[in-house]
């Protein structure tokens, strides 16, 4: 019945290469960097740019929503912007809403 299993030979331990700490961690590393420099620190800085642009407003200032609604702020409050849209016509919408600042102007030249 012996005949059937072969005898296992374990590999001598100093046979075995292994490579430097470091090394094995290496492609993790540059994976990490490049996801950093590519994604992450582009991100946070658009996101620094946006909290910038909307702690910025003013009254007067012409801006586009999220939604693509074009306006221009008549109040400001600590969380909410109303905006006219037309003539008689205003709405309140939050201050993370708005997604851009236009350029002085732009709402009468369309």
């Amino acid at each position: 019945m012996s005949f059937f299993i072969a005898e296992a030979m374990a590999a001598d331990p100093a046979a075995a290469t292994q490579t430097g700490g470091l090394a094995s961690f290496l492609p993790l590393i540059i994976l990490f960097a490049v996801f950093y420099f590519l994604l992450i620190r582009p991100q946070s800085k658009r996101a620094k740019e946006q909290k910038n642009m909307i702690a910025a407003l003013e009254k007067g200032d012409e801006v586009v929503t999220s939604g693509g609604v074009l306006g221009s702020i008549v109040d400001l409050d600590e969380s909410y912007v109303t905006l006219k849209i037309a003539e008689n016509v205003e709405i309140k919408v939050q201050r993370p809403a708005i997604s851009t600042a236009l350029p002085k102007g732009t709402i009468k030249n369309s």
